[in-house]
């Protein structure tokens, strides 16, 4: 399936140290109106997988869209800063592209790249996980939710996947993270898989957030 892509990134005086949920506090309230840009329906959290994700990576600020979210982030204004909280970081540079991306089932096995913590474990296989004596078991089980992760994210933007998705993982490991101020249990590595995901785009949970990631190897 062809859709479009948008991605809008900030360069600023200064690496960015908060979190991309700072950012999306910061851009969204600026669109109360719109709930693609905060993902509540109302008073409720919209646990659909988001067309706009927020991403902070290296200390650069990123603004991502896919089909209607990279409609929406044509209507974004030129910041000359972003606050978060007491902090104000000034807006050197705002570079806005839109390109055509591929969301399908890939003849070849991509390899990508986590650049920020996958959140893969809930809490009935994060139990599941721990009780699991070998990394082959670990690796097996994650796999699957990797395959999982991406169904989700695929029916989300309303592509149905003709064929079975088949996903490796390659290298990866534990880290230590957090959310909503509670810790976390994420993963960073390389994963191969025969689907084309767009760069910069976060499967898993909480991608809103800025987690899970992902950027092809090349």
């Amino acid at each position: 399936m062809l859709c479009e892509q948008t991605i809008i990134s900030f360069q600023t005086n200064t690496f960015v140290r908060e979190s991309a949920t700072k950012l999306r506090g910061y851009i969204s309230k600026h669109y109360r109106d719109i709930p693609q840009f905060h993902h509540h329906a109302g008073t409720k959290f919209d646990y659909r997988h988001p067309l706009i994700q927020y991403k902070i990576i290296d200390g650069i600020p990123f603004i991502i869209g896919l089909r209607e979210g990279s409609i929406l982030l044509q209507l974004i204004d030129t910041y000359s800063e972003l606050k978060f909280g007491t902090n104000t970081y000034q807006v050197l540079k705002m570079r806005r592209e839109t390109v055509p991306i591929e969301l399908n089932l890939s003849l070849r096995s991509p390899t990508y790249s986590f650049l920020t913590p996958w959140l893969a474990l809930n809490q009935k296989n994060y139990e599941k996980y721990q009780m699991m004596a070998t990394w082959a078991k670990r690796k097996k089980l994650l796999e699957g939710i990797l395959v999982g992760n991406i169904i989700s994210m695929s029916k989300s933007l309303g592509y149905t996947v003709p064929g079975p998705i088949e996903a490796h993982i390659d290298k990866m490991r534990e880290v230590r993270t957090s959310l909503k101020g509670t810790a976390m249990t994420g993963f960073m590595g390389t994963f191969s898989v025969n689907f084309e995901i767009p760069d910069y785009w976060g499967i898993g949970k909480s991608v809103s957030r800025g987690f899970g990631t992902v950027r092809r190897c090349r």
